[in-house]
């Protein structure tokens, strides 16, 4: 079984997603999860801005204490999935350089390993995701060679990949992350229950495959990130 994801490590939800589906997948074997590049915002500055209360508050026009309450709800249901979120530390930034590691990553079959690690020093230890000594220390801590990392990181390698899967999303209709798309046949969008992933497992061995548009699956409400917008 192939799963294709697509991804922002900016994303809060995608973690969420990330983390339901693997518990999902516990009692399956032989599942390949490959993850793809998606940038809700590509014009976010490459500096950080280091307060996620102030910026959604700016952002959608709301109180201070109104975002840190939305954000507060997100923090929660990564609890619930297992997750620690620190917002005090989350510094937002431009996400189109550690997708380029990510793909690079993937030539060596490391993707999925560097993108759980990036995803969890970005929500959990407020990693600069724009910071090239960050990068490597996330690269390396999978296995990567730092100097590749840092030539990666100091050229533009890999942009052509991470637009190749931008316009794949495009192409499917994918409009926010986490988006799944689960052996070619279903599509699940947003951080949906385990239980939707469950069911939508259990579908897959009854279902041939085809080439046919994906059937959708689960709550198309469920929390996601669409835009540079996550709402819960």
């Amino acid at each position: 079984m192939k799963i294709d994801i697509w991804s922002d490590f900016a994303c809060p939800f995608c973690y969420i997603g990330k983390r339901h589906l693997e518990k999902a997948l516990e009692n399956y074997e032989d599942v390949e999860l490959v993850f793809h590049s998606y940038e809700l915002d590509p014009t976010t500055s490459v500096d950080f801005y280091s307060d996620a209360n102030q910026m959604l508050a700016d952002k959608y026009g709301m109180s201070y204490e109104e975002a840190k309450q939305n954000n507060g709800r997100v923090i929660d249901m990564a609890k619930q999935a297992g997750l620690h979120y620190d917002f005090e530390k989350i510094k937002i930034t431009n996400t189109v350089n550690a997708h380029r590691v990510a793909q690079f990553a993937k030539t060596k079959g490391l993707g999925n390993a560097f993108v759980e690690a990036t995803l969890h020093a970005y929500f959990s230890e407020g990693a600069y995701l724009n910071d090239e000594e960050t990068l490597v220390k996330l690269g390396t801590s999978v296995g990567l060679d730092a100097d590749d990392v840092r030539r990666v990181f100091q050229s533009d390698e890999f942009l052509t990949e991470v637009r190749q899967d931008q316009a794949q999303a495009k192409a499917i209709g994918i409009t926010g992350v986490p988006f799944f798309v689960i052996d070619e046949k279903y599509g699940v969008s947003g951080a949906q229950p385990i239980a939707v992933f469950e069911e939508v497992l259990e579908k897959v061995g009854a279902t041939p495959k085809k080439a046919a548009p994906l059937q959708m699956m689960g709550d198309t409400q469920a929390p996601g990130c669409e835009d540079g917008a996550c709402e819960i």
